[in-house]
């Protein structure tokens, strides 16, 4: 593989190599472990890679407890979160959606941003913070900051609604309500026990009172449909539910409605008909 190697130190130095190479072929790479494998399968000419992982910027690198949530910066990486306390404690389904990202050594390098900003449908992490209804913060090369919903995120298989000039800087998940009981969980099925995409996943995070009355759910598939999906009527469906006793019946209708969100092909992993 040839191509050009640039590592910025600072926001400005990135910035600065953006906006230079704004109309030219270049790409991002942090833990590289999907962007070397695919130059390896298709190498590109004339092709620069900003190398992120020198990055000093804390908004980047760093997890951090806000009023209004929390921050994850898009180089914090997959074993990062999987370790991370309060995280573990408020929001049980992206760590256990990071933990189950590969392997360990994998999950040490394979940043958060680059989950999110490959856009597949099975990303497992992305699928997690569907679920957790979170925000992207993007940053410019102007130094302009915008801040979108994630499920406006992912446009497309491998597509997101980043423009040539715009980076992923962090992500932002919104604190969890007053809640008494949270129940949160990431499920994903492949066709081996590790080191494998999803053939279907399911993250979940529901909030309810001291009544196991429910007050709010968050619920994504992926690698059903070309995007994660947020199933937002099965969520809506779930609000005033006592959780507890949830009868068959109910199951199957919220079941209903989760796969009126799915829209699956059969490809390498699995059949339509099985996913």
């Amino acid at each position: 593989m040839n191509f050009e190697l640039i590592s910025p130190e600072t926001t400005d130095e990135l910035l600065k190599v953006i906006s230079e190479r704004r109309g030219k072929r270049f790409r991002f790479g942090a833990g590289g472990t999907d962007l070397l494998l695919e130059l390896k399968k298709q190498p590109e000419k004339d092709l620069t890679v900003v190398n992120l992982a020198n990055l000093n910027d804390e908004r980047f690198t760093s997890i951090e407890t806000q009023d209004d949530g929390f921050r994850i910066g898009a180089l914090v990486t997959a074993g990062g979160i999987a370790a991370n306390h309060g995280l573990k404690k408020q929001f049980a389904v992206l760590c256990e959606a990071a933990n189950r990202l590969a392997s360990r050594q994998i999950r040490q390098v394979a940043t958060v941003g680059g989950n999110l900003c490959t856009a597949s449908p099975a990303g497992d992490i992305a699928c997690a913070l569907m679920a957790l209804e979170a925000r992207c913060e993007i940053l410019s090369a102007r130094g302009m900051v915008r801040t979108i919903p994630i499920n406006d995120f992912f446009v497309g298989v491998r597509k997101t609604d980043l423009k040539r000039d715009e980076i992923l800087r962090s992500v932002l998940i919104p604190p969890n309500n007053e809640s008494k009981k949270i129940y949160s969980d990431f499920i994903k099925i492949g066709t081996r026990r590790s080191m494998e995409c999803s053939v279907v996943s399911l993250a979940y995070h529901i909030q309810a009172d001291e009544d196991d009355k429910i007050t709010h759910a968050g619920i994504a598939i992926g690698s059903v449909a070309p995007t994660i999906q947020f199933v937002k009527s099965a969520c809506d469906y779930l609000a005033g539910k006592n959780f507890s006793s949830i009868g068959l019946s109910e199951a199957e209708e919220f079941a209903a409605k989760v796969l009126e969100y799915a829209s699956p092909i059969s490809d390498i992993r699995a059949s339509a008909f099985y996913s």
